[in-house]
């Protein structure tokens, strides 16, 4: 099977695609921006840092953007980051538009006497059930490095939420889209078992 991780510039490429080949060591992983690679993956992840416009302005230069709405709408897909925040309408960072494949915004926090970003680990409580939770403990600790977060408007979209000042979503989960806040790559036994999960998941 071959996994294609989205590349527009803005992600942490190196350390996903890492990831991946550790738990998909018979499968092929590609970093690519050609779109028609993109297409022809069984399985696609967008990950991202950075500012949303940025993000969302490369991802369209890249030639990927077509293909990327393509694959959240027909293929198992993964967004990390960014990856998850572009899904969403909106983002109050230079209010920018984003995929509009799920309804909601993405606000910045606002917060009293906590830093921003939020950064480090944190508890994810899980929501609901999810193929992607197998074998993750409720209240396991992923890494988090994030000044905006996901507001869904639908409560249903909603799979893990985490505590920052406020109680917020981290996790979303859609007939074949799931997309987190935190970053897998970087949350060591839990962020791995997670991208094993998807790498096995037949939504």
């Amino acid at each position: 099977m071959k996994l294609a991780v989205v590349d527009y510039g803005m992600g942490n490429l190196r350390s996903v695609s890492k990831a991946l080949e550790r738990v998909a060591p018979r499968d092929e992983v590609m970093v690519t921006s050609d779109p028609e690679a993109i297409r022809a993956a069984g399985r696609v992840v967008v990950p991202g840092q950075g500012a949303m416009p940025d993000c969302m302005r490369q991802l369209a230069a890249s030639g990927a953007r077509d293909a990327v709405v393509e694959a959240a709408r027909s293929k198992p897909f993964l967004g990390i980051c960014i990856g998850l925040q572009m899904l969403f309408e909106r983002g109050e960072e230079g209010d920018t538009p984003g995929l509009g494949l799920l309804r909601g915004n993405v606000p910045r926090f606002s917060l009293r006497g906590l830093k921003i970003p939020h950064m480090g680990w944190n508890e994810v409580f899980q929501e609901r059930a999810h193929a992607l939770w197998a074998g993750i403990a409720d209240r396991s600790r992923f890494y988090f490095v994030h000044s905006y977060f996901p507001r869904p408007a639908e409560p249903a979209l909603t799979a893990a939420s985490c505590d920052y000042g406020t109680r917020f979503t981290c996790a979303v989960a859609r007939d074949n889209i799931f997309a987190v806040q935190f970053h897998p790559e970087k949350s060591q036994h839990s962020g791995l078992r997670l991208l094993s999960n998807f790498v096995q998941w037949r939504p």
